[in-house]
C-alpha cells in the first residue's frame, strides 16, 4: 500500500510539473487545472468525462449513465480531461452532453 501511495504522489508531482512549466511535454497548454486531477482520477473520485468533439472542437462533458458515456475515451494529449463535478466542468467552459 505504501508503494501505491508513493506512485500516486509521484503522479501528482508530474501533473504539477505539467502545469507549472513542462506542459508541452504532455500536450497541454498549461492553463488546465490539472495538478489535483491526476491523483483524483487515479483514485476513482472523478468520473465525468470531458471530451472534445472532433468535428466542431466543442468541449462536451459526459456523466455516468448518459448514452455515450461508456464509449467516450479521454485523451489528455488532445486536451480532454476528467472532472470531479458538473460545476467544475461548466466553470472550465464545457457543456453537458445533450444525449
Amino acid at each position: 500500500m505504501r508503494a501505491f501511495k508513493r506512485l500516486l504522489s509521484n503522479v501528482g508531482i508530474v501533473a504539477v510539473a505539467a502545469t507549472v512549466g513542462f506542459a508541452g511535454v504532455f500536450g497541454l497548454s498549461g492553463d488546465e487545472p490539472f495538478a489535483g486531477q491526476a491523483f483524483s482520477t487515479l483514485a476513482g473520485e472523478c468520473n465525468i468525462k470531458g471530451n472534445i468533439s472532433i468535428g466542431s472542437g466543442e468541449r462536451i462533458y459526459h456523466v455516468p449513465g448518459q448514452r455515450y458515456y461508456a464509449e467516450t475515451k479521454i485523451r489528455p494529449e488532445y486536451g480532454e480531461r476528467w472532472f470531479c463535478s458538473e460545476a467544475e466542468a461548466r466553470q472550465a467552459g464545457w457543456r453537458r452532453s445533450r444525449v
